[in-house]
């Protein structure tokens, strides 16, 4: 290995991250930091390996892990690495942290993206942390009432921007829960095309939560007269599983420059005096 004159390693030169230091790098001041810096390392490795301790519920409701992604060779037992192994660490440390919610369906679904994407289990775990606690909040508590809230929302928004849809539901008596739940627990995955899905998650992650209804309303919308060619009630559940297929979706560009027009305006103002209206309907229900 290449050495300088002061004898030190030319590898010594590059840090952790890849960065050349510069000549009057000051050697002695950075070790003296990050022999301090180690301790911090230390505690929260410790606080991470204390996450991932125990055998309690949380493990045993995880019971899905084997049905997380079938498809994809990254997460079979034969991978190596196996993304199994890091998809559980993350589901139990986050049952840990967040207990009121523990550990949910869908979840394992949604974990699993985030670390194909990140490839970095605490990077995955905060994004998750973003998601379930602030952007998505009561989505997957045990009452799930978030998420039954914005189903009930998304059928008030179809009354005001696809009336003629909401006319149909109605007349069959088809409740929105039966064909958009899996668009709004698992937020698109295994619903659209990868590449769309990661679209929508960057402007969910930007945007807030409203995008998931600007999402379903252009679905919704572009997908108006097919809908309304539904005779019955399983021909509308049919249907619903057939406009999240084709062109429209796989052209992820164009489909998102969609769903910033296509639904006209939708501010959150309107959306969580809708969520309180409905939330108090679900609550009254018992």
């Amino acid at each position: 290995m290449a050495r300088r004159e002061d004898g030190r390693d030319w590898a010594y030169r590059v840090d952790p991250y890849g960065f050349e230091r510069p000549e009057d790098f000051d050697y002695a001041s950075y070790e003296a930091f990050f022999s301090r810096y180690l301790v911090v390392l230390t505690r929260r490795a410790i606080k991470w390996s204390k996450l991932l301790k125990g055998n309690n519920s949380i493990q045993k409701s995880l019971k899905d892990m084997n049905r997380t992604f079938p498809d994809n060779v990254k997460f079979r037992k034969t991978a190596d690495p196996c993304l199994q192994h890091a998809l559980y660490n993350v589901l139990v440390a986050y049952g840990h942290h967040n207990k009121a919610v523990g550990y949910c369906q869908g979840m394992n679904f949604i974990a699993g993206y985030l670390i194909l994407i990140t490839k970095n289990e605490e990077e995955s775990f905060w994004l998750l942390d973003a998601l379930i606690g602030r952007i998505l909040p009561d989505y997957y508590s045990p009452a799930m009432l978030g998420l039954k809230t914005d189903q009930e929302v998304l059928g008030e928004l179809v009354k005001m921007k696809v009336p003629a849809v909401a006319e149909l539901m109605e007349r069959h008596g088809v409740m929105w829960t039966l064909v958009v739940s899996r668009w709004f627990i698992c937020l698109f995955i295994d619903i659209l095309p990868v590449e769309t899905v990661l679209r929508i998650w960057d402007c969910l992650f930007y945007e807030g939560s409203k995008i998931i209804f600007r999402v379903a309303l252009t679905l919704i919308k572009q997908n108006q007269a097919f809908i309304l060619e539904a005779m019955n009630f399983p021909d509308i559940c049919d249907k619903f599983k057939q406009i999240t297929k084709g062109t429209f979706v796989t052209e992820c560009h164009s489909f998102m420059q969609k769903i910033f027009t296509d639904p006209g305006s939708l501010s959150m103002a309107t959306i969580n005096k809708l969520r309180e209206t409905c939330r108090e309907k679900l609550l009254s229900q018992g």
